[in-house]
Formats: C-alpha cells, structure tokens, sequence
C-alpha cells in the first residue's frame, strides 16, 4: 500500500511539474497545446446560418455579390473591387446605406456594407462543413482574426447582425439571433474543434 501511495505521489508531482515547465520540450510557463476535440457538432449545430442566402450572398463563389434567396448574380454588374467596396461609381454606399430603407425592392443597409477584401474574399460556397470550419479559423482567410475576434465578429458585428432584420421582403436567418450566439459561444469554450 505505501508503495502505492509513493508510486501515485511521484506521478503528481511529475505531472505537475510537466504542466508547469511545460515538459522537456517546453519552455518554462509556456500553455500546453490542447488537442482538439475530435467532435465538430459544435459547429455543424450553427453552421446553416453561415450558408444561409444572408451570408452567402457575399461568401460566395464570383468576383460579385449576389442577391435574393435564390444566390443571383447582383444586377447592375457590381464588382467586388479591392477593398470589397465596389469599383468606379458603382461603390456599395452608393445604394447601400448604413440601415435597411424601407418598402420592398428597396436596397438593404447595414454599417459598412460590402464584401471581403479581395485579399481575403471568404468563399464559403462549395466548402464542406470540415473545409468551411477551418477557413474561417484561418487568420490568412478571415482578416487576420483570432479566434475570440472572430466570436465577435460572428455574434456582434452589425452588417452580421443584418441577417436577422434584412428588411422587407428577404427571408432572415431562421434560427434565433440569441440562440446563434450560445452555439458560437459553445464551440469556442470547446477549443472551437472542427468537424472531420
């Protein structure tokens, strides 16, 4: 039984101190790595807001956004431009205010609306659910982002937020704004794993 014990004692201790030196190769102090969970429900659980028309309008495959549930090309032959804004007189703002006008047809509006960069366009169109995940984790994808900057992103920025008032006459994003963010908030306390 003693040994037991002193067996049991000396692995704490050097489990302790593996955790705090970070092991023979870590240097003192350092942050063991965490491995990610093998389970990606936690993002499969809110990624259909990502692909719903919303957001895909200007996540999608093209050099323009689209519009409508429908995915269509944007009329007037709107280009993104290099910071996402539009090119020449056809800029984004030009139509586009920083709030929905009201009546049908009319242009919908959220503060800086556009798309992505052309240095970081975010094409979410085609990715698997695994594929779409790590995209959005990937700080040379997604503007340079940390993983809490994207949560914000993702649960606060206005033009996001857009999605669940996009004026009269679009469908909004059907699952509940609150209920989006505790799932976003869910998978980031879990290390944000992503699906296989």
């Amino acid at each position: 039984m003693k040994l037991s014990r002193t067996f049991l004692g000396l692995s704490t201790v050097m489990l302790t101190a593996l955790i705090t030196f970070g092991g023979p190769h870590g240097a003192a102090g350092s942050t063991m790595a965490v491995k990610e969970p093998a389970n990606g429900a936690l993002f499969t659980a809110f990624v259909s807001v990502l692909r719903h028309p919303r957001c895909m309008n200007c996540h999608s495959n093209g050099d323009f956004p689209r519009q409508g549930d429908d995915g269509h090309p944007h009329t007037m032959n709107v280009r993104r431009g290099t910071d996402g804004h539009g090119v020449t007189a056809e800029k984004c703002g030009t139509c586009h205010q920083d709030h929905n006008l009201s009546e049908s047809h009319l242009p919908p509006g959220a503060p800086n609306w556009g798309l992505p960069a052309a240095t970081t366009p975010m094409i979410w169109q085609g990715l698997s659910d695994a594929q779409l995940c790590r995209s959005i984790k990937d700080p040379k994808q997604n503007k340079n982002r940390t993983i809490d900057q994207l949560v914000e992103h993702l649960t606060e920025d206005k033009l996001v937020m857009w999605g669940w008032n996009p004026g009269e006459g679009r469908t909004p994003i059907p699952m509940l704004h609150e209920e989006f963010v505790t799932k976003v908030k869910q998978w980031q306390a879990a290390g944000a794993p992503c699906p296989n």
